[in-house]
């Protein structure tokens, strides 16, 4: 009954008739899958059906740039709560006490599981990258001064308020339409597909808001979404999978975990004259997303520092844990922070305010303006804005104070500091920076939108829905945006890489004056 109201709270009401679903996991980190018994599995009350991945239809895997992520487990197992096996029964309760009658014959392997560990067995999901510019060694070796350390960023759980969930039901001719709670529902529906083995356009997924994603609904949705339609299409029933919270942490991807270890030169004024700076992340057991992950990671190594002769390593390891995936920043964030360990190190060596070094260090407007990987950096105001905040903000005199009152207190300390951020939105992978929407305009002056982008609580929907309100000269209450759809925008992009409003903004727009146009000629 509470599933029920749950859902007729958002107006869905679940269909009748409809099969609750639950995973089994492996029990270990790594090991050889000899064997799955199912029998007291399927022997269990409310149990319809249960599946192995010999019984996936098409392709068993839901990798979203490299084919290595299995949908379920087989012949091995790569992570611990890594799902083997999926039961579909007649309550929530009865699928997932099923799940966890399951039986695996696993002949345990040695497992990696630190980034230490892979990297002393050179284990990587992709091969290593290296941005070098100018003679790093060379210019370590005449620096005035030298330090080398290593710092360390840890995971982080997305903990979105609703976890991942998917609905699948079975429509005629073998179509498939699947409601899912997804930042990239033209993803969801290219996997379902292929899991299925059938055509995309007999596949529709539709998402009319998320309860959160920041990243953690962008590929790894996909799984749980195959597994609904896998079961629907078996029983021909409605199937949802709505995961538990502990099943969510343990079987789906953190932000990456990264060592960052650096070896610096620098002047007596804390300019950096030479960095070899090492960025080695914990993917997890496939691809996923680590690669472009990784590559923004040293996309922002730099911040908004000017580093003259450099080396950046980026080390992509493989380890038994689970696949992290995409996160807020979508390694940005750690990128940053192995430059400001670097900038922090140096202003303790020098006996410099930090500040200090970071307005040594930065980016200028004319010159020093040329990212290691090639980028000029444009409409540079970093410095004349840090002067304006370090004015405004009375950072010297609060430097001060701060200071006196550590001095007398022995144990609870305070700090202060002020720092750059220079963060590049759209996605690397730059074929993903297009979207679309359809708009329709009535004979009663109102307007339907759809577009590509998803709602998860960053409020897209309503900016778009402005922003057509303006371009058609009507009070936004006259334009509806309906649940994201790929029957109506085909292939869109995730909704991420911060670009979700300038994408799906600027399409509606384009939408607004075309169909504009069109009406003032035909009044005219």
């Amino acid at each position: 009954r509470a599933l029920g109201d749950e859902a007729r709270a958002f107006g869905l009401p679940e269909p009748k008739g409809m099969l609750h679903a639950a995973v089994g996991v492996s029990p270990v980190a790594h090991g050889r899958l000899r064997a799955v018994h199912l029998d007291a599995v399927r022997a269990a009350p409310g149990v319809v059906d249960a599946i192995v991945a010999a019984d996936v239809p098409g392709a068993n895997d839901v990798g979203p740039i490299v084919h290595d992520d299995p949908i379920l487990a087989d012949g091995g197992v790569q992570f611990a709560g890594q799902p083997v096996f999926a039961v579909a029964a007649t309550s929530v309760e009865a699928a997932r006490r099923a799940a966890r009658l399951g039986r695996f014959d696993v002949e345990p392997l040695p497992a990696i599981v630190s980034i230490e560990e892979a990297m002393a067995a050179a284990s990587f999901v992709l091969p290593p990258v290296h941005v070098r510019r100018g003679d790093a060694a060379a210019a370590l070796a005449r620096a005035p001064h030298r330090l080398s350390g290593t710092v360390r960023s840890g995971g982080q759980d997305h903990f979105y308020l609703e976890g991942q969930v998917a609905l699948a039901i079975p429509r005629e001719g073998g179509a498939m339409h699947v409601h899912c709670s997804t930042q990239h529902p033209g993803e969801v529906q290219h996997m379902v597909a292929r899991a299925l083995g059938i055509a995309d356009h007999d596949v529709v997924v539709e998402c009319r808001r998320m309860g959160g994603g920041f990243g953690g609904k962008e590929t790894q949705m996909s799984l749980f979404a195959c597994v609904a339609a896998i079961l629907a299409r078996r029983t021909g029933r409605a199937v949802k999978l709505r995961l538990d919270r502990d099943d969510d942490m343990r079987s789906t991807g953190k932000r990456h975990a990264f060592v960052h270890g650096y070896d610096v030169g620098f002047d007596d004024a804390g300019r950096i004259l030479a960095l070899d700076l090492t960025l080695a992340s914990r993917c997890g057991f496939s691809a996923d997303l680590s690669g472009p992950i990784n590559d923004r990671a040293v996309f922002h190594a730099d911040n908004a520092y000017w580093l003259p002769d450099v080396a950046i390593h980026s080390y992509r390891c493989r380890t038994n844990t689970v696949s992290d995936t995409a996160f807020r920043g979508f390694g940005g964030p750690q990128g940053m922070f192995a430059i400001e360990a670097v900038i922090d190190a140096v202003a303790r060596a020098t006996g410099l305010d930090p500040l200090d070094v970071r307005k040594a260090n930065l980016y200028g407007t004319s010159e020093r303006n040329v990212t290691p990987y090639g980028m000029t950096v444009e409409d540079n105001i970093a410095p004349a804005l840090i002067e304006h905040l370090e004015r405004t903000s009375r950072y010297r005199e609060r430097r001060a104070e701060i200071a006196a009152w550590n001095e007398a207190s022995p144990v609870i300390k305070r700090g202060l500091a002020l720092t750059p951020v220079k963060f590049g939105i759209s996605f690397t992978a730059t074929h993903y920076n297009q979207a679309g929407a359809l708009l329709h305009v009535y004979s009663d002056g109102t307007a339907l939108l759809n577009h590509g982008g998803t709602e998860m609580g960053q409020g897209l929907f309503t900016k778009v829905q402005q922003v057509v309100a303006q371009e058609l000269g009507i009070a936004p209450d006259r334009v509806r945006v309906s649940a994201s759809d790929t029957s109506k925008v085909p292939n869109a992009s995730p909704t991420a890489a911060s670009s979700g409003s300038d994408l799906n903004g600027m399409a509606a727009r384009d939408a607004a004056r075309t169909l504009r146009g069109r009406l003032a000629a035909h009044a005219a």
